[in-house]
């Protein structure tokens, strides 16, 4: 049995060699086409294909009926990648020999080659195979490729029916012991896929398409042990090739661990070339263990191969957010959004970034469109409110906000901003009262204490603003406006804690502290795992 993953180029000659020699089911030939049929393989194994070509066409003109002469032209012809021309020399040779078994396994091979390009191709496969087991049943090549290919269209069971056709001995090698492996697992036959994996793993013949051939069924049977038990058995064996070393080390991350997920997944490089698939897999997993500067270098190249991509201008913006890069995570929502303006969800994050610029109004058409593509989402309705508050436009602002305000999820900060609002208008009883009910739904919000204490400071109760702002202090030392608000109760009661806070409040500033955490906890943009 040999490997389908094997080109068809190498692997048709194989089966024209060892299937049938002289490439011909009848045996009683006279010498001189014996020959011939002997040098135009010689050619072939030479891979002298435009020599052999010419033999076979000058062989045609004295053989024109000879399938055995068909079989070798379509062996050239696929090896030249003329599928199509391959093909029909394959199914000339089965046309005038129906029981040319080398005929068949070389067509089905060359269909399995082309599963890319035809989305029929397995199944043409299969009825090619099926065709040989009609008259041939325990033949074994027919049986392992067909169990293969039921493999792969996640039939398992008929996979393993066509496993249990082969013999002892045939049934003992790593390559069928993968797919039993394979089977089990994607029927969710624990202890089974235990004893097979066990079996693979201590085969002397192992190899990296075993290995391959068994995740096909590990992966959906969700067996991420076994897939690392096996691939670290094999790597202690033989180095591992670039596309196992990614299967290992995206495993890695999703068993949480996340160091040798991400030391794994960079070994997956090949000489130095790198795909933007995997070198944002690499940004996640760095994103995951809080390294954002990691995660920013990946995706700067990722962005560099693939500049049109917008989710990774998208995602590099959201680890700027995290680095409090405001004006480059602005830059690269921009980016995303103008090479893909119907994403709601990068329209979403340009607004959001937008909201803190010199007119925060920029924000507005962007949740706009946001608000379209979306409509359903309250965080739309929350964020224009919040935009417009920025951009001090409280008339426009009300109505988003008291509508969010009856959402529970975003009720609290629906609140805040409403009592913020009506503390800048002066209607401090309403701004109480709103202030109240963000912290009743949030307790420990930060923002809604800061501005109670503001609350207290109009109305000259210094006791009370001292409390609230320190109650924000507590859960939140850097938080900007509490600072602020502190200052000013120190500065109006002539505190001798007055110059220590003014010191305090103006390394805040130089942080941009305020930039940093409002924009955190305001935008919110999705998740770096979304969209």
């Amino acid at each position: 049995m040999r490997r389908w993953r094997i080109s068809v180029i190498a692997l048709a000659v194989l089966f024209c060699f060892s299937s049938f020699v002289p490439a011909h089911p009848r045996q009683n030939r006279a010498s001189g086409r014996e020959q011939e049929i002997l040098r135009i393989q010689q050619l072939i194994q030479e891979h002298d294909l435009d020599n052999a070509h010419l033999a076979l066409a000058a062989a045609a003109k004295q053989y024109p009926t000879d399938e055995g002469f068909d079989n070798l032209l379509g062996i050239v012809e696929a090896q030249q990648g003329n599928h199509l021309a391959a093909e029909k020399s394959f199914r000339r040779a089965i046309a005038r020999a129906p029981k040319f078994t080398g005929a068949y396994l070389n067509l089905g091979r060359l269909y399995q080659e082309n599963t890319a390009a035809d989305p029929q191709a397995r199944r043409k496969a299969l009825d090619v195979y099926g065709r040989v087991l009609e008259y041939e049943a325990a033949n074994a090549e027919a049986n392992y490729q067909s169990a293969a290919l039921f493999l792969q269209l996640g039939q398992y069971e008929k996979s393993l029916a066509h496993i249990s056709r082969l013999l002892g001995e045939q049934r003992k090698s790593a390559q069928t012991i993968s797919i039993q492996c394979a089977d089990y697992a994607g029927l969710g036959n624990h202890q089974a896929t235990d004893d097979a994996a066990a079996r693979l793993m201590a085969a002397p013949d192992i190899s990296e398409p075993d290995a391959q051939q068994a995740l096909l069924g590990l992966l959906p049977g969700k067996r991420d042990d076994l897939i690392v038990s096996l691939l670290e058995s094999l790597q202690s064996r033989q180095q591992l090739t670039p596309g196992l070393f990614e299967a290992l080390g995206l495993t890695y991350e999703r068993m949480d661990r996340l160091p040798e997920a991400r030391a794994t997944l960079e070994k997956s490089f090949v000489d130095g070339k790198s795909s933007s698939a995997l070198l944002m897999e690499l940004a996640r997993i760095a994103h995951l263990q809080k390294d954002y500067q990691g995660a920013l270098g990946y995706l700067a190249h990722a962005r560099d191969l693939e500049p049109r991509k917008a989710s990774l201008h998208y995602y590099f913006g959201v680890v700027c957010v995290d680095l409090s890069l405001i004006a480059e995570a602005r830059n690269s929502f921009e980016k995303a959004v103008q090479l893909e303006p119907q994403n709601p969800d990068y329209n979403y994050a340009m607004g959001a970034a937008s909201a803190f610029r010199h007119d925060p109004a920029e924000a507005v058409p962007y949740f706009e469109k946001y608000l379209k593509l979306k409509p359903q989402d309250p965080r739309g309705k929350l964020a224009m409110g919040a935009a417009l508050f920025r951009a001090k436009d409280y008339q426009h602002a009300l109505p988003w906000l008291k509508q969010s305000a009856g959402i529970p999820a975003i009720a609290a900060r629906a609140h805040y901003y409403l009592g913020a609002i009506a503390l800048e208008q002066g209607q401090l009883e309403e701004a109480f009262v709103e202030l109240q009910e963000a912290l009743k739904a949030k307790p420990d919000f930060t923002d809604a204490l800061a501005e109670l204490g503001q609350y207290y400071l109009k109305r000259r109760n210094y006791q009370q603003a001292e409390k609230q702002i320190q109650l924000a202090l507590q859960i939140e030392p850097d938080h900007y406006a509490a600072n602020f608000y502190l200052l000013m109760l120190y500065t109006r009661t002539k505190d001798a804690r007055e110059r220590a806070q003014a010191k305090r409040f103006d390394e805040l500033k130089e942080l941009m502290a305020e930039k940093t955490q409002e924009f955190l906890r305001i935008v919110e943009v999705r998740p770096f795992e979304s969209p």
